[in-house]
């Protein structure tokens, strides 16, 4: 284990051996296994790796005690450019607000915050948390963990991740009184680190994850039936991801440092949230990994061209053909399409029948785009 509990001596050496490059027997293997794997995203055709031992990736290795982040003067003091550090920070949230998640279902997987740390370990398995600048070998098999300052996946995975941490932190669901402040590499500016900070720089990102930390609670101790309990807190849930994402614009310089293609999927993919979002689909385990899966395994490049690129999947290569069709009719319609699905998405059933049609148009190469613009304008109507 990366993070060891026996004394706070003994964490600290194991958190020196992982951000020193200094790793143990143990450790070195799992770290040999992962440059294998990522080296193996790269060159094979094959779908996303999503899972290990049927949990995010590497989230043994993590924290699952608040105490085993690393402390200074009694601040937790993460490195959330380590990928170990940045995934606790999902572990921990998740085993906070498990208690208040119970109108989710009856699994210990159905919390919609599980679509998180699934994310960010498709962003490592497909290279998109590496260096794209080449200047440094972040991310790559000689530093595997090392999460890149200069990636845009990684820049916007910061917002929905530690802005959600230091909101929770602030809320008490870290324990009381508990104060952090992310570690930044050298030089960085560009990240705010403290709840006061991103506060002060994206007040509405942390006044809606404030609002869904608050609203959980309040939510879950009503005496509403389960499932508006559950419709309920999927709207601030969303409401909070949605205002990370619109903050994380900050992130569009390190676009450049992509190919067109590469540019173009992730507009797409941001546009995507847009219906998710809007229909309050409920990321548990189960439905994330069926929607993390077919997403391209490595970063696009010039000449890829959905849905016909010879080393991604037929599974790859719909999905992305897909988000490019949403992206493009929103924009040749001037947003009237995001603008139809948001209005359909007016009550608890059209919610649910929106979920059901995502799943179809993304996961079922045989639903015809068609069906999805008819579905809307029924769906509208009914609003």
């Amino acid at each position: 284990m990366l993070y060891l509990r026996e004394n706070s001596q003994s964490r600290v050496a194991a958190l020196d051996s992982v951000l020193l490059c200094r790793p143990n027997t143990s450790v070195m293997l799992r770290l040999l296994v992962l440059g294998l794997v990522l080296a193996c995203a790269v060159s094979l055709s094959s779908s996303a790796v999503i899972l290990e031992n049927g949990a995010p990736i590497l989230w043994a290795q993590t924290a699952s005690q608040v105490t085993e982040l690393p402390m200074h003067d009694g601040i937790l003091v993460p490195d959330s450019w380590n990928y170990l550090h940045r995934m606790s920070l999902y572990r921990l949230m998740i085993a906070a607000t498990d208690p208040f998640m119970g109108s989710m279902g009856t699994n210990a997987t159905d919390s919609p915050l599980w679509g998180l740390p699934l994310q960010l370990g498709w962003m490592l398995t497909s290279g998109r948390l590496a260096d794209p600048t080449g200047a440094t070998t972040c991310g790559l098999e000689a530093e595997p963990l090392c999460i890149s300052t200069q990636s845009w996946w990684a820049c916007v995975n910061y917002f929905a991740s530690v802005l959600s941490f230091l909101s929770a932190a602030q809320q008490g669901f870290m324990g009381a009184g508990a104060q952090v402040q992310m570690q930044v590499p050298a030089g960085v500016q560009d990240y705010c680190t403290t709840y006061a900070d991103c506060k002060a720089k994206y007040p509405d990102a942390m006044s809606k994850w404030d609002a869904f930390f608050q609203g959980l609670k309040t939510t879950s101790e009503s005496l509403l039936p389960d499932d508006v309990k559950k419709d309920t807190i999927l709207g601030v849930y969303w409401d909070a991801q949605m205002a990370s994402t619109y903050a994380s614009a900050a992130c569009n310089p390190r676009q450049s440092h992509y190919s067109s293609v590469e540019v173009s999927f992730a507009h797409s993919w941001l546009n995507s949230a847009e219906y998710v979002a809007a229909a309050r689909f409920q990321t548990n385990m189960e439905k994330a990994v069926l929607f993390l899966t077919p997403l391209p395994s490595r970063i696009l490049q010039e000449g890829d061209s959905a849905p016909n690129i010879a080393d991604l999947t037929a599974e790859e290569n719909h999905t992305l053909y897909i988000f490019s069709w949403m992206k493009t009719i929103d924009s040749l319609l001037g947003g009237t399409l995001v603008r139809l699905w948001k209005g359909a998405m007016c009550s608890v059933n059209t919610r649910q029948k929106g979920a059901q049609v995502l799943e179809q148009l993304l996961l079922n190469p045989s639903f015809a785009t068609s069906t999805f613009l008819s579905i809307i304008s029924e769906m509208t109507t009914s609003c």
